[in-house]
């Protein structure tokens, strides 16, 4: 056990009837944050939509259902969790069910992963599940990064069965390694980068802790490295890929990362609940009810020096910085000791948990029910849609993006990718960036594919419809107007902007959908 390399600050003996309070809470929380899961049909995550669009290309490739104008096309990607399991569970159920369960599996994982550590860390489960369950909701899963989601959920057990194994020979920490790094490299490269990070942080502490040589500290950081090495070798030498270009650094971004974590549909909440949380910490911890251990306390100085060192954008995968937060708040809590007085301080920290998973909880609920309609509708709208058509997705907002303070509307963002599946359409916006996906538009249709991109400002639009648009417009929209059947509108209704070219066919609050009439 790993708790016997450094002493855990134990509660004082609690009566019996506090224990069954804290079990009974942490259950019904449980319960109720895996509610809107199996409730919604299609949970309103902004990237939810187009990772079902794809998976039912995957699901169908190779059948006579297939979409004619995607393929298929696998290399050694480090982010391929949904895009293996989803298609093989699909045999058995729907594909939208299996997206379904696999996004369920993930929030399985990661609240699972957490009490495991926690047990393997101390011998015992306290803190991390309440703290697993405030963050299930934060803004990385609710925005739909579900291979992420997934992949970190496989890194807390990855990372409990190393500590397991950390005492024991090499060979026996070899294989350990080597497995779980081969599934963390398929699942998601972040994720295999927050368990080599927290492994690595903690063999620096375990080597400053018990003064072992640096030969022997860089032998077991090797070990660590070796499997990452070999795989990165042969992903290179099969042609396969991380992400793309592109590395941006956003430093003024990351305090505000910390007030916008918690919710990814609600500011105010948002900001309110990871206040709240803040708050909560610092008085425990002044208090003296809570602790780092030294191992925690090496750990959480590598998340935030790792959290200010890493770009907001890397290899073309925004929010990377973003992903440090929910990581670090799930695999801290392992390494930290509470001690409450007496049963009022169990009551009120209860009651304080209570309050922000709920109140994150009551949110994304409401989101995700507010959507079912729209997304019933525009599914009924498909059937509008000739099959085999290409089909062009705009914003009725001023740039691609809903406006910062309504969060609400990014839900709709690629919904419109379905179209996919129902009407055999291609949609420039699905998912096809390679190193990421294993699906890309064929050779014929590939130079309007806009792999990782959203609605196109129906402003824009209508300047290249008249011949006014700007000189640097992206090749793959400048001739929409002869290019493609179908624009769906996103957003509030606005007049139809172009009648000699647009015919209306179907709508509701948040979408229009309109037939285009060529242009010769």
């Amino acid at each position: 056990m790993v708790s016997s390399d450094w002493q855990v600050v134990t509660a004082r003996a609690r009566p019996g009837s506090d224990r069954f309070v804290a079990i009974a809470v942490f259950s019904l929380l449980a319960a109720a944050s895996l509610l809107p899961v199996l409730l919604t049909p299609i949970p309103a995550m902004v990237d939810y939509p187009n990772h079902l669009a794809r998976m039912y290309i995957l699901s169908q490739n190779g059948t006579p259902d297939a979409n004619p104008y995607y393929e298929v096309a696998w290399a050694l990607y480090p982010n391929l969790a949904m895009d293996l399991l989803v298609p093989q569970m699909a045999r058995l159920l729907s594909v939208e069910n299996a997206t379904r369960l696999f996004l369920l599996l993930s929030q399985l994982l990661v609240v699972g992963g957490a009490l495991v550590l926690e047990r393997v860390v101390k011998g015992r489960v306290h803190i991390a599940g309440f703290a697993a369950l405030m963050f299930l909701y934060c803004l990385p899963f609710t925005w739909g990064f579900v291979n992420f989601e997934f992949g970190l959920g496989v890194a807390l057990w990855a990372i409990a069965a190393y500590l397991m194994v950390v005492e024991h020979a090499w060979p026996m920490r070899f294989v350990v390694n080597a497995v779980f790094v081969t599934a963390l490299f398929a699942a998601h490269f972040f994720a295999l980068g927050i368990y080599g990070a927290t492994l690595g942080f903690y063999e620096l502490w375990r080597a400053h802790d018990r003064k072992i040589s640096y030969g022997d500290a860089a032998l077991r950081l090797a070990i660590l490295a070796i499997p990452v090495v070999v795989l990165f070798a042969v992903m290179r030498s099969t042609a396969g890929s991380i992400g793309s270009e592109g590395t941006i650094w956003h430093f003024e971004f990351k305090p505000i990362w910390l007030f916008r974590i918690m919710n990814g549909y609600n500011l105010t909440v948002s900001a309110a609940t990871a206040l709240g949380l803040m708050a909560l910490v610092y008085f425990a911890a002044r208090r003296g009810v809570l602790k780092l251990e030294p191992a925690g306390i090496w750990l959480a100085t590598g998340f935030a020096l790792l959290y200010l060192a890493i770009p907001s954008k890397l290899f073309g995968t925004s929010f990377a910085d973003l992903r440090i937060i929910p990581a670090a708040a799930l695999i801290i809590p392992a390494f930290c000791s509470l001690s409450l007085p007496d049963r009022r301080w169990t009551i009120a920290a209860l009651t304080a948990v209570t309050g922000i998973t709920l109140a994150n909880l009551a949110v994304v609920f409401g989101v995700w029910l507010s959507y079912r309609a729209d997304y019933a509708s525009i599914i009924e709208s498909f059937h509008k849609i000739d099959r085999g058509s290409l089909v062009l997705v705009g914003t009725s907002g001023e740039g691609e993006d809903p406006p910062f303070n309504d969060l609400t509307q990014y839900p709709m963002f690629y919904a419109p990718t379905l179209a996919v599946h129902y009407a055999d359409a291609f949609v420039p916006n699905v998912f096809t960036e390679v190193g990421k996906q294993p699906v890309q538009a064929r050779a014929a249709i590939r130079r309007l594919a806009i792999p990782y991109g959203g609605p196109m400002p129906i402003r824009v639009l209508t300047a290249i419809a008249a011949g006014q648009a700007p000189t640097d417009i992206p090749p793959f929209i400048r001739t929409w107007y002869r290019d493609y059947d179908y624009l769906y509108v996103l957003g509030p209704r606005v007049v139809n902007p172009l009648p000699d070219l647009l015919e209306e066919l179907d709508g509701s609050a948040r979408f229009v959908l309109y037939k285009v009439h060529r242009a010769p």
